[in-house]
């Protein structure tokens, strides 16, 4: 009989614009919520900021 492996963490993903003058209370917003920071890049204009989040999915 074979033991079970590590426990695999399941992942949920968010995209949200961020408002370059109001960057850090929109990031600690997320934070509160659970979401982490992966990235920050640039819209499909270029001009608006795209950041993308993760959090563990709550079983």
């Amino acid at each position: 009989m074979s033991s079970p492996g590590p426990a695999v963490t399941k992942w949920e993903y968010l995209t949200a614009p961020v408002l370059i003058h109001n960057t850090q209370a929109i990031l600690n917003n997320f934070g509160r919520d659970g979401w982490e920071l992966v990235t920050i890049t640039t819209g499909a204009t270029g001009e608006q900021l795209v950041a993308w989040f993760k959090r563990p999915v709550q079983s």
